[in-house]
């Protein structure tokens, strides 16, 4: 081989190269794109303001979340260990009983949407089971990795901050 040929070999193939990475950047995802999809609640662990930490929904429980690609949201999280009903509807629950549902559980909808800058889950509340947060907007800084959701709210209705994490549903 002659020595312009290689030499234009070498230019073809840098200029394939640089446009093979062109390619590869444009089909990474934002952020908002990779959180599209349902997400089963793994843990969420609230911190009082004194440090001290509670299991609002126990060492195990159970939640979904549902991001869609519309930016509509669902999430519910339950506490599996909270108390049935001596009653044979929901409606005959006791004072007590409904304390701890309540307490044991958090459900809501709305809109959502992500400040790809600061890495920040936006959600709108349009109804929730905590009627104070209806109409409000909550802000969770994220982390994600591979298949796991972290969440920090720095509000939640139950006080404190509230770690959150999540394993996409598959």
């Amino acid at each position: 081989m002659n020595r312009g040929r290689i030499v234009g070999l070498m230019v073809v193939a840098t200029v394939g190269f640089g446009l093979l990475s062109g390619v590869a950047v444009s089909q990474q995802r934002s952020l908002k794109e990779q959180l599209v999809g349902t997400w089963m609640l793994v843990s969420n662990e609230n911190v009082n303001t004194d440090g001290t930490k509670r299991q609002i929904f126990g060492p195990n429980p159970k939640g979904i979340m549902i991001l869609d690609a519309d930016g509509r949201f669902a999430l519910i999280a339950v506490n599996p260990d909270r108390p049935k009903f001596k009653g044979k509807t929901r409606l005959d629950g006791t004072a007590e009983e409904n304390k701890a549902v309540v307490a044991g559980t958090v459900a809501a909808f709305g809109t959502w949407s992500v400040e790809e800058a600061t890495s920040t889950l936006i959600t709108r509340i349009d109804a929730s089971l905590f009627p104070n947060d209806e109409g409000s907007e909550q802000r969770r800084l994220i982390t994600l990795a591979g298949d796991e959701l972290k969440q920090v709210n720095l509000n939640p209705g139950s006080g404190g901050r509230a770690e959150i994490v999540f394993k996409r549903a598959k």
